[in-house]
């Protein structure tokens, strides 16, 4: 059986927001869907807007899983990151937007996120993201000019969950958002684990959420030839 790949594209956004939050990717949004994976047997790597570093937040060293990931090799692959716009998405089996509040600026908007997420599902490929990663989706339309994400099954950070959290740093309401532009969405009560399995498309509603993503990964994943 071949080895898998999951291409994880993360923000470069370090600061953000009237108050210069400080930003980046949220860590164990990576570290715990990449054990998962890792123990799978799956290939991980990583690519950015940018390319380069890729900025971090809320790392918790008291979390063994964190703290190994932040020791691994392919912690050091993610602050090379490959520039996304140099990576053609189709070469690898599933595509993973971790969340953290750098994305809601970048990957937000940059085209070529759109072009991957676009790319990676009229390919037959995994589609997933966790927390904030499905801001992701917005702004991606499908040929016939629908948003990519309308009539979907999705999850992603919630207002009640923003709200307490980052409503004055954010410019949008990713939940709203995702609902006016048609997508299904559902949500746990605030910090509770919540995943939705729409086909290929994968999503967690926050950080709680990683390792169930990672595990829904893996099980598609075994399904691939």
């Amino acid at each position: 059986m071949r080895v898998k790949h999951v291409l994880c594209i993360a923000t470069n956004t370090a600061v953000m927001g009237p108050y210069e939050r400080t930003v980046g990717f949220f860590f164990p949004e990576i570290a715990h869907p990449f054990e998962v994976l890792e123990e799978a047997g799956v290939a991980f790597e990583f690519a950015s807007p940018l390319g380069g570093i890729v900025p971090e937040d809320g790392y918790d060293p008291s979390d063994e899983i964190q703290k190994k990931f932040r020791g691994s090799a392919a912690y050091r692959r993610l602050q090379h990151s490959r520039k996304l716009s140099e990576v053609d998405v189709r070469d690898y089996d599933a595509i993973f937007f971790p969340g953290g509040l750098g994305p809601m600026e970048d990957i937000s908007k940059d085209r070529y996120v759109k072009q991957a997420v676009l790319q990676a599902w009229a390919a037959g490929k995994i589609v997933s993201a966790v927390c904030h990663g499905p801001v992701a989706f917005l702004g991606a339309r499908l040929d016939d000019g629908a948003p990519f994400v309308k009539g979907h099954k999705l999850t992603s950070f919630s207002k009640a969950e923003e709200d307490g959290y980052a409503a004055r740093d954010v410019s949008f309401d990713l939940e709203g958002v995702l609902r006016e532009a048609g997508a299904q969405y559902t949500c746990a009560d605030p910090w509770q684990p919540h995943l939705v399995v729409d086909g290929r498309l994968i999503t967690g509603q926050n950080p709680a959420s990683g390792t169930l993503v990672g595990k829904a990964i893996a099980e598609a994943l075994a399904k691939v030839e």
